[in-house]
């Protein structure tokens, strides 16, 4: 038990690296998080107030990885996309949250890593994680049926397409600024792009 709680704390050190901490500019972390604060109005995970509603406890949000990674290799972004389609649009996790959850779910052993093409870390279930959605079977039949209520709740339909691009955006940037070059230059060219799409969107 020592031991896994050591490897958590370990891989949470080294995600929390990557992320760029709390306060590193532009290609830290703190303006991932700053973006991810921008869905609030959108629904989301966040709890809190004036946050985003908190569907799932810990324990929960894993049993529902699992179970969708139990289907199909899957990566984080790909997991995100898979809740939020299930529920019609009105609902996706924050990527602060399922990353870690991923992390969690390798350490305990009911997910590995695969061979994939590109950056993207890719996941498949292992006999563990099998035997653990078998054991669940119940409890993840009723998730799902939560996560597809959603879609029924009315008003949400009509914020998909934007929801969708915000967080399609939100991947990108991350991706991008988790890789080695972080140039002022590059930094710049990001920002006019944002700039100018936020102009266009004062016009519509």
């Amino acid at each position: 038990m020592f031991g896994f709680h050591k490897r958590m704390g370990e891989r949470h050190a080294r995600w929390h690296a990557m992320r760029g901490g709390r306060h590193g500019g532009f290609w830290g972390g703190g303006f991932g998080d700053a973006f991810e604060e921008g869905f609030g109005g959108f629904g989301g995970g966040r709890g809190g107030r004036g946050g985003r509603r908190r569907v799932f406890d810990g324990a929960e949000l894993r049993l529902v990885l699992l179970a969708l990674i139990g289907e199909q290799p899957r990566h984080g972004y790909d997991l995100i996309k898979a809740i939020e389609e299930r529920s019609g649009g009105t609902y996706a996790p924050s990527p602060g949250v399922v990353y870690p959850t991923i992390t969690m779910l390798e350490d305990m052993g009911h997910i590995a890593e695969q061979a994939a093409e590109g950056s993207k870390r890719l996941f498949a279930i292992t006999e563990a994680g099998k035997l653990e959605i078998g054991e669940q079977a119940e409890k993840v039949e009723a998730l799902f049926a939560r996560i597809a209520a959603m879609g029924e709740e009315p008003g949400g339909e009509g914020r998909f397409p934007v929801k969708r691009a915000m967080m399609n955006l939100a991947m990108a940037l991350r991706e991008r600024i988790s890789r080695g070059d972080r140039s002022p230059d590059i930094a710049h060219e990001i920002a006019a792009l944002l700039d100018e799409t936020a102009r266009k969107i004062e016009r519509l």
